[in-house]
């Protein structure tokens, strides 16, 4: 007969070579550029000689890749699906879906949503615009901290202990991390955004980093008055004017406001 002590070592088991493997994925995951097998084994605690296997079957399943002229190892296709379905199951961006596309449609405009991640604001959502748009952003781009309106809607709302800790790398678990900014200096590049967020309700961007693009960002926080992510209009500058009083800039506040009315945002009175 099973003991409820026997039931709790099963509840407990796990699968070792698993748990080592695993060591390898979350290194690569620390990292933004492809790594040695040498820095990558020492990363994951493991010898080169050891590491290799783990790293050819999981070439076979897409979760790395090897680029074939510097032998390096990278995070492969699965893996970016991977991260991008964790993302999608994340309640903010499964309420964010709907309005997203109700904006796009409404304005015609190129729409985007962006959470916080590991290296900052980082896009997990991108709908087209009507006529073709020629930028750079898709899921998995990491944007500009400041010289973006995605990036300036969350500089402008979130605690300076958060950035700091992006810009300095320490969301990466890096064991060398760069010198963290000094938390007054920081606050000083800081403020112009939040400036911006308290006077405006959105930042913007007006012909940068792509010239003869602007767009407008605004933040939707959640039921802890955190923000969950930012959604961003984004368009030639012909069909997105830049004014602060603009259609567009309206728009997405409005459905920033509607995506924190789901997500149990109660704004402060």
């Amino acid at each position: 007969m099973e003991t409820q002590e026997d039931a709790g070592d099963k509840a407990q088991r796990a699968v070792q070579s698993v748990e080592v493997g695993g060591r390898l994925l979350l290194a690569l995951a620390h990292r933004l550029e492809p790594m040695s097998l040498k820095d990558l084994a020492a990363s994951a605690a493991l010898p080169p000689s050891r590491a290799h296997p783990y790293l050819v079957s999981y070439g076979r399943l897409g979760l790395v890749h090897q680029d074939t002229a510097s032998g390096r190892y990278a995070l492969g296709p699965a893996a970016l699906q991977l991260g991008l379905t964790a993302l999608h199951q994340y309640d903010p961006v499964r309420a964010a879906g709907p309005v997203a596309e109700a904006l796009a449609a409404e304005t015609g405009q190129a729409v985007a949503l962006a959470v916080w991640g590991n290296f900052g604001p980082t896009v997990i959502r991108m709908i087209d615009a009507r006529q073709p748009l020629h930028v750079t952003m898709r899921a998995g781009t990491v944007m500009s901290m400041f010289d973006t309106a995605t990036g300036r809607a969350f500089a402008g709302v979130l605690r300076t202990e958060r950035v700091a800790d992006a810009l300095a790398g320490d969301a990466l678990g890096a064991n060398s991390a760069p010198a963290r900014v000094s938390a007054a200096s920081l606050r000083t590049k800081l403020q112009p955004a939040r400036d911006e967020l308290a006077n405006h309700g959105c930042a913007r961007a007006v012909g940068r980093p792509i010239p003869g693009v602007n767009a407008f960002s605004a933040p939707a926080f959640g039921h802890d008055g955190e923000a969950a992510l930012v959604i961003t209009v984004l368009g030639h500058q012909d069909h997105v004017p830049s004014a602060w009083s603009s259609p567009m800039a309206v728009a997405v506040k409005r459905a920033a406001a509607e995506i924190s009315t789901q997500l149990g945002h109660r704004p402060a009175t």
